[in-house]
């Protein structure tokens, strides 16, 4: 058995031209969904991220607020911005990029955004609108991932899913979506970590595996039963030096081994991550349309 390709662009491309649409008729009803980025200081990695941010909105008709500030930035200077940004009523989804500078304290910056405008969906309020199953803003990157195992016909109702990470971005969230009494949950879920005994004997039950550990080929095909799903979340660098950059990216899965058990797997690159980005203008867009009924 060779698994058939989860190829996430392709997904994220048709969800992006669906989210067009609706963009389109909100214009026609006089709202156009804007989403605010706030970019703190010259990370390189957040600087690509953001500037991909802000493409995929061109793409799809979404208003980009540019908002790039110096590395020594004040708490009081960022606070102020984000409270700025919360009565700006052209702005619908405010996303302050992380990590931030040290200096600055996360938890209170993340606490300043008005829930209502929470596209990443970190906001306490949201996490717990979420675990209790309201509706929420739901973080990007599990949210991806459901999209990905639902637009390729997966069954979640009652599968053995194992999630291997614990993550407040990713595995935490995840569990707690599919656990959900919904048509996008139902799934009997176990959550593996650093402290799991045999994580190995876990993951072999399961018709479901999802890595976001943050560690190359932390899943191999012998903890991989005949037919099961695979989700790779993880992005990794290793050195190689065939590439001009000296080094390449892998995911969490020995990706060559489990095709051959595995039904069907996602790619890294070119799986989870190209959902991530889609489920951001997807949430801005979501947060738009709720002020057609206000």
């Amino acid at each position: 058995m060779t698994a058939k390709i989860i190829d996430g662009k392709q997904v994220a491309a048709q969800m992006r031209d669906e989210l067009k649409e609706k963009v389109a008729r909100l214009k026609t009803k006089g709202v156009t969904p804007g989403l605010a980025v706030v970019l703190v200081g010259d990370d390189p990695a957040s600087k690509s991220y953001v500037t991909a941010k802000e493409k995929a909105c061109e793409e799809i008709g979404i208003y980009s607020d540019d908002n790039r500030l110096p590395a020594d930035t004040s708490d009081k200077d960022l606070l102020a911005l984000v409270d700025k940004l919360n009565k700006n009523s052209k702005i619908h989804g405010i996303l302050v990029q992380l990590p931030l500078p040290k200096h600055i304290d996360e938890d209170k910056v993340l606490l300043a955004i008005d829930p209502k405008k929470d596209v990443d969906g970190f906001h306490p309020v949201n996490v717990g609108k979420m675990v209790v199953g309201q509706d929420a803003y739901l973080p990007c990157t599990p949210h991806g991932v459901i999209q990905l195992l639902i637009r390729s016909k997966v069954t979640l109702d009652g599968a053995e899913v194992v999630v291997v990470g614990r993550s407040n971005i990713v595995g935490k969230p995840l569990a707690n979506m599919l656990i959900q009494k919904s048509k996008t949950g139902n799934a009997t879920v176990t959550v593996c970590h650093t402290r799991t005994k045999n994580i190995a004997e876990h993951c072999k039950r399961a018709d479901i595996i999802i890595a976001a550990a943050g560690r190359p080929h932390t899943i191999t095909a012998d903890m991989v039963k005949d037919g099961a799903v695979v989700i790779d979340v993880g992005v990794n660098r290793v050195e190689d030096a065939t590439k001009k950059n000296g080094f390449r990216l892998v995911g969490d899965v020995d990706f060559e081994a489990v095709k051959e058990k595995a039904s069907l797997i996602t790619p890294v690159p070119g799986g989870v991550g190209p959902m991530t980005i889609t489920m951001l203008l997807y949430n801005t867009v979501q947060s738009a349309e709720k002020t057609l009924s206000q």
